[in-house]
């Protein structure tokens, strides 16, 4: 059996004055024929990166509209994960090719997980596969009753031809596939019901919820942050995709000018990701010795909360990905307000359009001018900021997210119909999704 994720209870009806009407009035109605419907989303991490952060806010709320989901995990070995971080690498067009070893180790570890998911999947009318370590498990264990959705997350428009040759082939088993931009489908891609969904953020996650100013000044302060110099940050895994080293080289270009600016580097090391302590390694060695530099972990105590006073107290956050797939941190930030310095990949500039957000940049250097500009230009660095709040609202929270989900649940049930089972009743009533 496959481990199951506990995400608690949440409730559709609080995001009422928060997320947009018309979304939640909606779900009402996408609802309806699905109710008692069994849906698995499968992953391979419960923490440190996008999927995680979407998937404990949108399990619950599918259970809240009485459609019965479980959060199941993959499990595999170090080496399997070596594998994947590689295959994950290469469909985002890193070099390099896949040895026969490293394909038997992913193959041997996925058909362990597909021996485990077989009286798992026989019980689920949809599974959401996330990403490309689970990603051939549906053609290792179909079932006819099962409709099998790819969530693919990462940048995948020019993919390593090795590796896409190699992971291909097992992707025919799904019935439709998820991208955030019409760009990162991948060539002849063998599903042909493709959706593009941007991913969304949850306002009243404990990272994104609003923190009073005098807890978060503490929070920051109890991490080491003095609270009385500017202070610029950067979000992510420690990925190189991430770009980390070029936010400290654009940081030391900002740092004459500014000589009191601290620097924060909040990263998350994940189960699935084991690139990440080298990267964390390089980090440490690269800043050793300059105290205004912070390098936070998750495994030191820097968790949802101390990621929320960052993002909300700090002058500038940096999101100087040179490849991303969408960029939550962007959408976090500006929830609050907070001024985004972003490269221009990926989904980062669908957070962050024309005047809005913050500014985009390419290189080291337009982002050591860009953090310079906010930093000296506050009234214009707020002004960007409350435009980026309000794209946000409009356009990036959880129940418009979920609104696209059951949109596609429709249209799978439509074409292959459910088979029958006892209604689940909503607990987010009629009347709290109309606002009656």
């Amino acid at each position: 059996m496959l481990d199951v994720v506990d995400v608690g209870k949440r409730s559709l009806a609080t995001y009422r004055g928060i997320a947009p009407d018309s979304d939640l009035d909606a779900l009402h109605h996408l609802s309806e024929e699905l109710r008692g419907a069994r849906c698995m989303h499968l992953s391979a991490t419960p923490y440190g990166g996008g999927v995680s952060e979407l998937l404990r806010s949108l399990v619950p709320l599918y259970n809240d509209l009485g459609i019965v989901t479980d959060w199941k995990l993959i499990h595999g070995d170090e080496a399997f994960f070596q594998v994947t971080k590689r295959i994950h690498n290469g469909l985002q067009g890193a070099p390099g090719a896949l040895t026969e070893s490293e394909k038997a180790t992913y193959l041997a570890n996925a058909q362990l997980n597909a021996q485990r998911l077989v009286s798992d999947s026989e019980n689920y009318d949809f599974v959401f596969v996330h990403d490309p370590q689970p990603a051939v498990l549906a053609a290792l264990s179909p079932h006819l009753d099962t409709r099998w959705i790819w969530r693919c997350h990462i940048d995948t428009s020019h993919p390593n031809p090795t590796f896409w040759d190699f992971l291909a082939p097992y992707l025919h088993a799904y019935d439709a596939a998820i991208f955030t931009l019409r760009e990162f489908v991948p060539p002849q891609l063998p599903i042909s019901d493709v959706r593009i969904y941007a991913p969304s953020i949850d306002p009243l996650s404990p990272k994104n919820h609003p923190l009073p100013e005098r807890l978060a000044r503490d929070v920051l302060e109890w991490i080491g942050i003095r609270t009385h110099r500017p202070l610029v940050t950067q979000v992510s895994r420690f990925d190189r995709w991430k770009d980390p080293l070029g936010v400290v080289r654009a940081y030391q270009r900002v740092r004459p000018h500014v000589p009191d600016l601290q620097l924060a580097l909040a990263g998350s090391l994940a189960l699935d990701d084991p690139e990440g302590w080298s990267v964390y390694e390089e980090l440490r060695a690269a800043t050793a010795g300059d105290s205004l530099i912070h390098i936070l972990t998750n495994l030191v105590g820097v968790g949802n909360i101390e990621v929320n006073a960052l993002q909300a107290l700090s002058d500038v956050v940096v999101q100087k990905s040179v490849r991303e797939g969408f960029g939550l941190v962007v959408s976090e930030t500006l929830w609050k307000g907070t001024p985004v310095v972003g490269g221009r990949v990926g989904g980062i500039p669908l957070q962050m359009p024309d005047d809005t957000g913050g500014i985009l940049v390419d290189t080291v250097e337009e982002c050591a001018e860009a953090m310079l500009h906010l930093l000296r230009h506050p009234e214009e660095a707020q002004l960007l900021g409350a435009r980026g709040h309000e794209h946000v609202r409009q356009h990036f929270l959880m129940p418009r997210l979920l609104v696209d989900h059951l949109r596609l649940l429709k249209h799978l049930a439509s074409v292959r119909p459910l088979p029958p089972r006892g209604i689940v009743p909503a607990s987010f009533s009629a009347a709290n999704l109309q606002g009656v």
